[in-house]
């Protein structure tokens, strides 16, 4: 783990050489994304945008921007995720509030959101986002179909307000409801029921490595069986689901073919496992 620079290292010095600096320390640990990582430690405490660090890197920092900047480097250096030390992440074409109680909103995800966009009804539809953490696929969804009807539930209530708040800010038609899975959702009342839930296996040493680290653990893992929470989404979803209604999940690469056999036990048919930009499995899909 590298050492964080003194704030003396950044005080009274040009933005190129801070930005050189900081983006070697951070080399080990972000790789191709220092010098941007850098980048954006600097426009979170001194308020500069990486357009105007580019265009004017002769401008200096005071002591008091030099302070911050080095205590935010030093938290990335000890590992701490870039989004919860920065509060937002992009998702989609959103920018998201996020905080240590939600898990941050990752590319992959998006797959989720691109299969029931072509899935899902072209006109009003019914649809569920089960543990939806900082809102992210359903305000996806949100501002894609209007038309469509959408309940978010996580069972954190810390977690619903990172929601709530995100949905306010950015004028989007969700409900936020807290609750755990399906066990209250009345029958045949979905079309769509989506969800990134806990899926890692409660003993991979992944939980004690990088951002997962700082992660909510009950947001990561339900336990030792990485596919109990979509053993429980399944033995529900299908009586919640209309007739033609999908339910998609994510999981991890490695549980493809266990999702299908659990999908299709469950009767739902058309199941299938779509990989994602890296040709990981990561979601599987069902109709009713």
């Amino acid at each position: 783990m590298a050492r964080a620079p003194s704030p003396a290292t950044f005080a009274e010095q040009r933005t190129d050489e801070i930005l050189t600096r900081a983006a070697a320390a951070l080399g080990a640990l972000a790789g191709a994304a220092a010098r941007l990582e850098a980048e954006l430690l600097l426009e979170q405490c001194s308020g500069w945008s990486r357009t105007s660090q580019r265009a004017w890197p002769e401008r200096t920092l005071d002591a008091a921007t030099a302070t911050a900047f080095a205590a935010l480097l030093g938290r990335r250096l000890d590992g701490e995720p870039i989004a919860y030390i920065r509060g937002t992440q992009a998702f989609w074409t959103l920018e998201l509030d996020v905080t240590p109680d939600t898990l941050i909103p990752r590319p992959e995800t998006e797959l989720l959101v691109e299969t029931a966009l072509a899935r899902g009804p072209a006109g009003t539809a019914t649809v569920l986002d089960l543990g939806t953490g900082s809102g992210a696929i359903a305000l996806a969804l949100a501002s894609e179909r209007p038309r469509w009807r959408i309940t978010a539930t996580d069972r954190s209530s810390a977690a619903l307000a990172v929601a709530r708040a995100n949905r306010d800010r950015l004028g989007l038609d969700i409900d936020l409801v807290a609750g755990d899975w399906l066990g209250a959702v009345a029958t045949g009342s979905c079309d769509l029921i989506l969800s990134n839930p806990p899926y890692i296996d409660g003993d991979d040493p992944h939980l004690d490595q990088g951002d997962l680290r700082f992660e909510p653990p009950g947001a990561l893992t339900p336990g030792a069986d990485g596919l109990a929470a979509i053993r429980t989404i399944l033995a529900e979803a299908p009586r919640c689901l209309r007739p033609g209604g999908w339910l998609m999940v994510e999981h991890g690469c490695d549980q493809g073919a266990a999702a299908r056999a659990l999908f299709g036990d469950a009767g739902l048919v058309e199941v299938a496992t779509l990989d994602d930009l890296a040709g990981l499995d990561r979601i599987t899909l069902g109709r009713r």
